[in-house]
């Protein structure tokens, strides 16, 4: 039994760093997402059941939020392509670059550095000492987040 499980976290480990692999930077971009997004549930979840305030409601609506997230990180992709496609294929139509990928990195970096803002605050609220260069890059991030409308509380 124990020998399927590790065969299993192996392929898993794999099919990931392969998936990555294939999309060179963004696929790193993505999966740094998804790592932040579970961390940030995780430290969500512990900070509340710590505090006895867990409720299944905001859970939702937290999972809700994320789900958002990954949503206009799709539709940052859909544009990335649609932009590229035009870029290529109307005539005159031309940049002073070559287009790849902009929309997409850009709100995975956003969505990212909001996600670690999240996760130092539900580390400093359970107690956890965090330097005072954090704590201020904490508030950047927290203020900007809110005046941009993604802030990451539940």
């Amino acid at each position: 039994m124990q020998q399927t499980e590790t065969i299993e976290k192996v392929a898993g480990i794999g099919a990931v760093s392969l998936w990555a692999a294939l999309h060179g930077w963004l696929g790193w971009l993505a999966i740094l997402y998804a790592v932040c997004m579970m961390l940030d549930c995780v430290t969500g979840t512990a900070l509340a059941i710590k505090n006895k305030v867990w409720s299944s409601r905001k859970a939702r609506q937290g999972l809700w939020h994320k789900g958002g997230c990954l949503i206009m990180i799709c539709v940052g992709v859909l544009l990335d392509v649609m932009i590229g496609l035009l870029v290529d294929h109307v005539p005159g139509l031309e940049l002073p670059f070559s287009y790849d990928m902009l929309i997409t990195p850009v709100l995975l970096t956003w969505y990212i550095t909001a996600e670690l803002g999240s996760i130092l605050e539900n580390a400093t609220a359970m107690g956890a000492p965090v330097p005072a260069a954090l704590k201020n890059i904490l508030e950047i991030v927290h203020k900007a987040a809110e005046e941009d409308g993604i802030s990451q509380k539940k």
